[in-house]
């Protein structure tokens, strides 16, 4: 048993350096098929290998603090990866930022949310959680949403789905103020309403765990092998995007649809990590890391994009098309009807997941 332990614990060292070799191999070259496959699975054992990470991380410095991190180097490895295919230029990169932040929020609101609704459900038989830190996290998504991804289709200040100079500045600076008010409330004042509750509605705390949190030495390592984790995982995912694009192109698919698969890929370890917390009767952990990866996603990647379209040539597109509003309008009032009561079973879950199942099946034929 010893021996098995130390295996895993070994691979989860190796696995994320092999990785990264990995992406200094394969990156900005053309891959053959056998490479790409290689790559996959590279890719697949870095997912894993982060979730280990952060799961070490998230012991040490308890919750709301472990899903805070993951969800914030997940999202800013994201976004660099974002800005840097923009300043590629090309027809697409007038609504990259759009349809990625688009993706990412379906995915986080009614991919993870639903699944681990769902899966918190069947092994508990009712999913609880604390309606007042959850209400709030869909409250400051829901702004951001409108404000950075709704607005741009009505205002009248510049041709398009597009903010004018001037509207952009304000929502850079509204995200980025409103993300890190939420930070202060989930970390400081009211850190209580973001920890997960037992069915009685009483907070469990980090010291309430049985297992020793690990030393300061073990979690610092996981810091930095998290992130070698998270950058190959991203990296590597931007490596076999050509071979899903040629996929997508010969089954005659919407081009749309190798953004969702992309972000599906980036986002792997959060929906890994959530899944488990669900299962663990830690359901508040699970919608910490799903709303918080929303809320990341727009809250640094629009002040990004904007600081980026100083350097780039043509416009950015940042508005919905009424389809999508109607999606994300669905999203926000099934979200609230679900934050109320505290708790779910498993319909709220299988609600939100045919959610995500139709902006995916409108995606592949729109």
């Amino acid at each position: 048993m010893t021996a098995r332990i130390k295996g895993g614990q070994a691979a989860t060292v190796v696995v994320p350096l092999l990785a990264a070799v990995m992406l200094v191999l394969t990156w900005g070259r053309d891959l053959p098929g056998v490479m790409v496959g290689i790559a996959g699975v590279v890719l697949a054992g870095a997912v894993l290998a982060a979730v280990h990470h952060a799961e070490v991380v998230a012991h040490k410095v308890g919750e709301p603090y472990g899903a805070l991190v993951l969800a914030v180097a997940v999202t800013i490895i994201e976004v660099a990866l974002i800005v840097t295919l923009m300043m590629d230029g090309g027809e697409k990169s007038a609504t990259l930022a759009r349809d990625t932040v688009f993706a990412a929020v379906m995915i986080t609101l009614n991919g993870i949310v639903g699944l681990c609704l769902l899966l918190g459900a069947l092994r508990h038989r009712v999913a609880v959680f604390n309606p007042e830190g959850t209400g709030a996290a869909f409250a400051t998504v829901a702004t951001l949403a409108g404000l950075s991804l709704v607005l741009p289709t009505f205002t009248e200040g510049s041709p398009g789905p597009a903010f004018t100079t001037g509207q952009l500045v304000f929502a850079a600076v509204a995200s980025l103020a409103l993300y890190g008010l939420f930070i202060a409330t989930q970390t400081s004042r009211h850190r209580d309403y973001f920890l997960p509750v037992t069915p009685e509605g009483e907070v469990i705390s980090s010291e309430d765990e049985h297992a020793e949190p690990p030393s300061s030495k073990v979690a610092w390592r996981s810091v930095g092998l998290l992130l070698v984790s998270l950058i190959a995982v991203v990296g590597l995912a931007k490596a076999v995007s050509p071979a899903i694009e040629s996929g997508v192109s010969a089954a005659g698919l919407d081009a749309s649809v190798v953004g969702i698969i992309i972000a599906l890929l980036v986002l792997l370890p959060e929906s890994i990590a959530a899944a488990r917390a669900a299962r663990r009767d830690r359901v508040q952990t699970s919608l910490n890391l799903g709303l918080g990866s929303a809320m990341a996603s727009i809250g640094l990647t629009i002040p990004a994009v904007t600081i980026a379209s100083i350097w780039m040539d043509g416009p950015l597109h940042l508005g919905l098309g009424g389809v999508h509003m109607v999606l994300l309008a669905l999203t926000f009032v099934v979200g609230i009807l679900t934050v109320i009561p505290g708790r779910s079973t498993p319909l709220q879950g299988g609600v939100h997941l045919s959610l995500l199942a139709a902006y995916i099946a409108l995606a592949v034929s729109p």
